[in-house]
């Protein structure tokens, strides 16, 4: 047996007995170490019209790393006692399975890191749908986790981020991983203007909505020019949204949901994940900033969502 958070009710996990998992065929059992908590807890742990209780031992989530312990049938190819981070879905607990093709090794250069490989995954993934090119405009709207990275990656390709984001320390993290321009997301219209002013009114041929909430789309679509392309990186969970067709179609933007559920694709956006960090490419620790144990989940999601001064990201310690 092992104790597993379990969410018993809106706003509280409990850690309670669950069977300890075994290994199905083309799986293994990974002792965790850590686990990411993502944003897209938040709505989940509040409670939603359909939401039923218990959950399922160690459920939502989805950003663990760890140790291999149980090999199931049939896997030859990872070993006993390797490190590796994985896509599994019930790593809020001390053990979780996955399969052997939805994780990756990780290299003596992150012995000792904790390595939430999913959400880096998505960063990867989302860059290379954007098609972002030298020398384009790039908006990133809401600088969190995601919109760092991808202020990283997107400032690497040669592009020109500009850096949209509520909270003065998350502007100074965008500047710190590569944005030429912040702007504070506090002016629906002044926001528009200053962009027109950065971009000679030509607006910006990328942007990057990455809070998952109506106005920052409104905005991102505002802002994204002629020809242009928006990419919805948020996580859009709380309700119908609604769009300016009239602007899009005037404009003529290609629109772009940026979430894969391709299983081959999300473990390349994993490999790619990996070597970015592993290689120095993206630092990682500006961006975990807060870590908590598992029987303080609650305190961890609730974090996520009010974002307390210096907030990025906050990790479950589970090793």
């Amino acid at each position: 047996m092992m104790g597993a958070a379990v969410l018993v009710a809106p706003r509280r996990f409990e850690v309670r007995d669950a069977p300890l998992p075994q290994p199905g065929a083309g799986e293994v059992r990974v002792r965790l170490e850590g686990c990411g908590v993502c944003a897209s807890n938040v709505e989940p742990w509040e409670g939603q019209p359909w939401s039923t209780y218990p959950t399922e031992a160690g459920g939502m989530g989805h950003e663990g790393w760890g140790v291999v312990d149980a090999l199931g049938e049939g896997v030859s190819d990872v070993s006993l006692g390797e490190r590796v981070t994985m896509l599994s879905a019930h790593s809020f607990a001390p053990y979780d399975v996955a399969a052997v093709d939805q994780l990756v090794r990780l290299p003596a250069a992150l012995d000792g890191s904790a390595f939430p490989g999913e959400p880096l995954a998505c960063a990867m993934n989302i860059f290379r749908r954007s098609a972002i090119e030298p020398g384009q405009t790039v908006a990133i709207v809401g600088i969190g986790f995601l919109g760092a990275v991808l202020t990283k990656l997107a400032s690497d390709a040669g592009a020109r981020v500009i850096a949209i984001s509520r909270r003065p320390e998350s502007l100074a993290l965008a500047t710190r991983y590569g944005a030429a321009e912040t702007i504070a997301m506090d002016d629906h219209w002044a926001i528009i203007e200053r962009v027109r002013q950065l971009t000679g009114e030509a607006l910006c041929e990328r942007v990057i909505e990455a809070v998952g909430k109506q106005w920052p789309l409104d905005l991102a679509s505002a802002i994204t020019g002629f020809g242009g392309r928006l990419i919805v990186a948020g996580y859009h969970q709380d309700g119908p949204r609604q769009v300016n067709m009239q602007d899009w179609n005037w404009k003529g933007i290609d629109v772009i949901n940026a979430h894969e559920r391709d299983p081959r694709v999300n473990r390349r956006g994993l490999e790619e994940a990996v070597e970015a960090v592993a290689s120095g490419r993206v630092d990682l620790a500006p961006l975990l900033t807060h870590h908590y144990p598992l029987g303080e989940l609650d305190t961890a999601i609730a974090a996520t969502r009010d974002k307390p001064l210096g907030f990025v990201k906050a990790v479950i310690d589970l090793g």
